[in-house]
């Protein structure tokens, strides 16, 4: 319960210091009930000079110093130099993935398979959590731990789910049912 109230703090404490400066917050603890107080602080800077936030959250007899809560590395995805935009998976495969690619942008040659599909390999294994699925357009897949799939169709078989592009199915096909594609997949 009192890390929702952090999280909502430091939240709204993102919020307001892109607006106004500099904003603390302070958790004031009260037997059962925790309370989050917001002040503003005035500051001579008239802009501010970094993403970078920094709350301290008190909580009785312990001050926790809390540094970037805002988590802006996410995974991207190119195909043939179009970004796409991706909804990524929230998996043990998918961070596995994005620590990957924080060393480098992973470039994959992918090949058309089935009529529905694309495939390529990621050139390293990544932890599997395999269920029997049926695919639709637009879900990004691991099959046997060490290939990306991206479909433009649909197929049944034993996959982990990686992402789901925003794409309808018409473009899918358009981008990917045309001949071989290469892929990028970095961090930023």
């Amino acid at each position: 319960m009192r890390k929702n109230y952090i999280i909502i703090a430091l939240s709204a404490l993102f919020m307001l210091s892109s607006c106004s400066g500099e904003v603390s917050v302070t958790s004031v603890d009260h037997t059962e009930e925790t309370r989050i107080v917001l002040t503003e602080k005035e500051t001579e800077a008239e802009t501010v000079p970094s993403v970078r936030e920094s709350a301290e959250v008190s909580t009785g007899e312990e001050t926790l110093q809390e540094t970037d809560m805002v988590n802006t590395e996410e995974l991207t995805l190119q195909i043939d130099g179009v970004k796409i935009p991706v909804t990524w998976e929230e998996n043990d495969s998918a961070e596995a993935l994005k620590e990957f690619c924080k060393t480098g942008p992973l470039v994959i040659d992918m090949s058309m398979y089935g009529g529905f599909e694309q495939v390529g390999s990621i050139g390293q294994e990544l932890p599997r959590n395999d269920e029997q699925t049926t695919t639709q357009s637009g879900d990004i897949v691991l099959y046997s731990g060490d290939q990306i799939v991206l479909f433009y169709g649909s197929n049944s078989w034993s996959y982990t789910k990686l992402g789901k592009m925003g794409l309808s199915e018409e473009e899918l096909t358009e981008l990917l049912g045309n001949g071989d594609v290469s892929i990028v997949i970095s961090v930023t």
